[in-house]
């Protein structure tokens, strides 16, 4: 919709035209109209957030022009004029839901401070949507997801500090790492230091999404614009307007989405499903993903363009078994976070049981050590957590146990662990993949990445 737009239906063509001289003139863009059936078939293709409509006309009357006006937009500015007015009339008019009524005659000035009155109130909806759409989002992406990041290693502590100087400037960031790994967390603590942190942050999944899901998910749809569209939703870059957007899962999207996002974060500007009406958006944009985008870039799967675009300051979280020395502190959090939740006092690991914890290689990391340490406080029956119960829901796998992997480069010993992970989670899970996903803690999205990379489809 455009509050910079009126639409006039008048059929006294001198009346028409100089109310529509003055609109111009206050720098309003105007469709006239002489008849209240001719508007309507304009109104459906082109609405708008304003229309000015003569009471008394044939064979539509401005009544029938408000409730169709209504039925379409709710949220539409009508304001209803006619040399017939009376008190019952208007508050008639204003009980099918007119937001004024004007009598005749009136001068230039009283219309237009009429009509500058609509277009506020229509700058306050907006404001009003877009924060209850705003704080419904926060709520479902902020629900007991985030806590501060818990870490004494040296990679994240080089982390910590290449994130306070890129945090204040507005260029676009690409967090990168392995599924687990905090790359939310990341992101969020960039939004929180940053000059925007009192604007919208706005989080999009744009793996969990299809094309035409996530089109519509992130660029908003028009009123009709296919099945089931039975009202005009704003996309998540329009909410983020002034704030950040972090689309998470980047690595996921079709080659089609790509050329569709590069326009937005090259121009600032996209269309609504359906629309014609061009957005302009002043938005920040934190990316990131798991997987390797230079390996797809050259396999032809992810456009370069978008990928620099992206890239402009890149960040890399560490693995979990690259930071071991948190484990332990990650393992305590967990602890007292699930007593909490169950209201009882936190089990203990001792110093035997966190050994075994930091010498497991966590292909899931952090989150994948969250559902275990969960897992163990359920199956124990005992305030401390034993040794051989950890012991034996690792499969006893220690770092010592590694059959085969002690003369291969890290890297290649890593990814060969990784890959036996996988298909003895697929094995035990009988092939069903989001219950070997959830065996593995990682997303389901993961496993499907993974299984491809090894060749296990």
């Amino acid at each position: 919709m455009d509050e910079n737009k009126i639409i006039i239906i008048e059929d006294n063509e001198t009346m028409r035209l100089g109310m529509a001289d003055s609109m111009r003139r206050e720098g309003f863009s105007i469709a006239e109209f002489e008849n209240g059936a001719d508007a309507l078939e304009y109104y459906k293709k082109n609405p708008v957030d304003i229309v000015i409509s003569d009471l008394k006309m044939s064979p539509v009357d401005g009544l029938e022009v408000l409730k169709a006006v209504k039925k379409e937009n709710p949220k539409a500015e009508v304001l209803m004029v006619s040399a017939f007015g009376t008190v019952e009339t208007a508050v008639n008019a204003i009980k099918l839901g007119a937001s004024d009524f004007l009598t005749k005659p009136f001068s230039p000035e009283e219309l237009r401070m009429r009509v500058n009155k609509l277009k506020e109130n229509i700058i306050q909806k907006n404001k009003i949507e877009q924060l209850t759409e705003t704080n419904r989002t926060l709520q479902n992406d902020l629900s007991g997801k985030y806590e501060n990041i818990i870490s004494k290693s040296t990679l994240m502590n080089s982390l910590f500090q290449l994130i306070e100087k890129v945090a204040g400037e507005d260029s676009g960031v690409l967090v990168q790492g392995e599924s687990g790994t905090g790359k939310e967390l990341i992101a969020r603590e960039i939004y929180l230091k940053s000059k925007r942190n009192e604007k919208p942050y706005i989080k999009v999944n744009c793996g969990a999404l299809n094309d035409n899901l996530l089109e519509s998910e992130l660029f908003g749809h028009e009123k009709g614009a296919f099945t089931g569209a039975v009202r005009q939703k704003k996309g998540r870059f329009e909410l983020a307007d002034g704030g950040t957007i972090f689309l998470d899962e980047i690595g996921d999207i079709s080659p089609v989405m790509q050329v569709k996002l590069l326009r937005v974060l090259q121009e600032q500007e996209f269309e609504r499903v359906g629309g014609e009406k061009t957005i302009k958006v002043d938005v920040r944009v934190l990316a990131a993903t798991n997987k390797d985008l230079v390996n797809m870039m050259s396999n032809g799967k992810f456009r370069e363009d978008l990928f620099y675009r992206l890239n402009i300051i890149p960040l890399k979280v560490p693995s979990l078994r690259e930071r071991k020395e948190d484990i332990s502190l990650l393992t305590e959090f967990f602890l007292k976070k699930i007593s909490k939740r169950k209201g009882e006092p936190p089990k203990i690991i001792k110093k035997e049981g966190m050994k075994i914890l930091q010498e497991y290689l966590w292909p899931g990391n952090i989150r994948e050590l969250e559902n275990f340490v969960e897992r163990l406080c359920i199956i124990s029956s005992e305030h401390e957590i034993k040794t051989d119960l950890i012991s034996h829901h690792l499969s006893g796998i220690t770092v010592s146990g590694y059959s085969g992997l002690d003369n291969l480069p890290l890297e290649a010993a890593v990814e060969s662990f990784e890959k036996k992970l996988v298909v003895q989670a697929m094995k035990k899970a009988n092939d069903v993949k989001n219950k070997a996903a959830k065996m593995l803690g990682i997303k389901t999205s993961t496993l499907y990445y993974k299984l491809e990379k090894y060749g296990l489809y």
